[in-house]
């Protein structure tokens, strides 16, 4: 197997259960515990999210938030230094650190080996508990609570010990197998059966439900949450400006009027739906040995049934069972995952492009900070830096989902190494990804709508009143109703006059006449209002955004 570095947070997890939502953290590098909370709802746990999503570098704060405590103290081995950031090839690790640390727990090195070692136990304790295997007698409290503190204390100097063991084995979950037979000799009903842990077992089955279980946990707890905030945020704007009329552009072009509210409900509609998609997709895990049949286990206990051992083991980590695998569980469901997320990426980089030409339109301004500089050089520049930097992470983040969608479902026979090195870059591309929705959520933050400019661009499009005037005289049988319009708007100034001298001149019944000459372009918007007031019917944040 592969080496790694780069230290980040353990994690804890003990009890049968199929949600996993509680996690404890010593700052952002030295503990996690993540155990079953059947008291925290998601919608409590989206709804505080903000105060759970970062870290911070204060060294004796705690706070607790839907079940979720973080204790602010850095282990003296690992702080963000600034010689750390600085010397860092990664901008993850280095600009961007402080933005995305709370990934740390789940996809470090640290937070690897952390879920490795969870894995190992909580196997050794499921073999304590199967009849036929007697060499396993089960386990006494005491001996639990010891395996229990193994994990819930790993700690930074925990995982340099097996970082050193690694460097003689050169095979990293093995280090971790003799890291725990040390660990446990000083008791002595663990000792007894030290042999036992990682018993039947290739490295897959350990390493693919720790990536299924920091996967599941990151989702749920720091991505998903954001991707929630988002939405939340893009609706608040929608309906907030729902009656606010603005000219629309079809190929860069003026068309007819909609609302601001209603093209912002278009896209918490679109991210909204995506939400949905993330609820029906499952994280799998396999547990059945070198090549998926269970071959050394029903050698030394033929009696066992293994499948069901198994399925009951994966399942008790909050998994779902893949039964049908080789070496490793395929990865098909990592590829549906991540391509679902490139989508909701996808419809925010639409997002962050229109706003960008909103803003240089003159549409939104920007709050400004006094210290803040927009230009080396131009120092009236007030750029959009927010969703100049979401839409280029998101690009990023794309490229590197999109290539792990891709190689991980494709493995040679019943299994190549090639998995091993990319499923370590899956943290590199959600954090791309949450530095993205973090940018956004703050260039959204700081949009004020310049209702001048809106009305001004208005006044000066009077020829967007060609088509409802070409549309009721096409009810009314005048003939040629675009043809006669498109002669009189193409290339030409039009005007309020001009088009009050155009509608006076038509064949057409007084009340259809009176009805358009009462229109103008701010009040040509048609259900756009209605539609931006009602998005709270069309969304629903509570029950999406959800893997189970």
């Amino acid at each position: 197997m592969e080496t790694g570095a780069s230290p980040a947070i353990p994690a804890s997890f003990f009890s049968s259960s199929t949600s996993l939502s509680t996690v404890v953290r010593r700052d952002c590098s030295s503990r996690v515990s993540i155990l079953p909370d059947r008291t925290s709802s998601p919608s409590a746990l989206r709804r505080n999210f903000q105060s759970h999503l970062c870290c911070r570098a204060s060294m004796s704060t705690s706070t607790m938030t839907s079940g979720t405590e973080i204790n602010g103290s850095y282990p003296e081995e690992f702080n963000d230094s600034r010689e750390f950031s600085i010397m860092s090839l990664s901008p993850l690790d280095g600009r961007y650190a402080p933005k995305i640390k709370s990934l740390r727990p789940f996809f470090s090195e640290y937070g690897l080996i952390r879920f490795r070692i969870l894995v190992e136990v909580r196997w050794l304790i499921k073999l304590s508990e199967i009849p036929e295997v007697e060499e396993v007698p089960v386990l006494s409290e005491d001996a639990r609570s010891f395996l229990k503190a193994i994990v819930d204390k790993f700690s930074i100097k925990d995982a340099l010990e097996v970082k050193k063991i690694e460097e003689k084995t050169n095979h990293d979950v093995k280090a971790v197998e003799y890291f725990l037979k040390q660990k446990c000799g000083s008791c002595p009903e663990v000792a007894k059966v030290l042999e036992f842990f990682h018993f039947a077992c290739t490295s897959e089955d350990i390493n693919n439900l720790a990536y299924a279980i920091s996967l599941k946990e990151a989702l749920n707890t720091v991505i998903f949450p954001v991707m929630v905030e988002i939405s939340k945020a893009i609706s608040t704007l929608a309906k907030m400006n729902a009656h606010i009329p603005m000219l629309s552009r079809t190929h860069g072009q003026p068309a007819s009027p909609t609302t601001l509210g209603k093209e912002m409900s278009v896209f918490a509609v679109r991210l909204c739906n995506k939400g949905q998609k993330f609820s029906g997709l499952h994280i799998l895990g396999k547990f059945a040995g070198a090549v998926g049949n269970y071959n050394a286990h029903k050698v030394a206990y033929p009696n066992v049934n293994w499948p069901s051992i198994a399925e009951e083991f994966v399942t008790s980590l909050g998994i779902k069972f893949n039964a049908y695998v080789t070496q490793i569980e395929p990865h098909d469901y990592i590829a549906s995952l991540f391509h679902a997320i490139i989508e909701f990426n996808n419809i925010l980089i639409d997002f962050d492009r229109d706003i960008w030409s909103y803003i240089s339109l003159g549409y939104f301004k920007q709050i400004t900070k006094s210290t803040e500089v927009g230009s080396s050089t131009m120092p009236h520049k007030v750029n959009p830096i927010d969703f100049e930097n979401s839409e280029g992470n998101l690009s990023l983040a794309n490229a590197i989902l999109s290539e792990l969608a891709m190689k991980l479902p494709i493995s040679r026979m019943q299994r190549d190494l090639s998995d091993s090195t990319v499923l370590r870059s899956i943290g590199v591309g959600l954090g791309h990804s949450l530095l993205a929705y973090l940018s956004a959520l703050q260039g959204i933050q700081k949009l004020q709508v310049n209702e001048f400019r809106l009305n001004e661009d208005l006044e000066h499009s009077w020829e967007v009143l060609a088509e409802p005037i070409q549309i009721v005289m096409r009810r009314y049988g005048i003939p040629e109703p675009y043809e006669k319009l498109k002669d009189f708007t193409r290339g030409k100034a039009v005007t309020k006059e001009s088009i009050t001298e155009l509608i006076k001149g038509l064949d057409l019944p007084e009340k259809a006449k009176s009805d358009l000459l009462d229109l103008i372009p701010s009040s040509y918007t048609g259900e756009a209002e209605a539609l931006a007031k009602s998005l709270d019917d069309a969304v629903d944040l509570l029950n999406e955004f959800r893997i189970q």
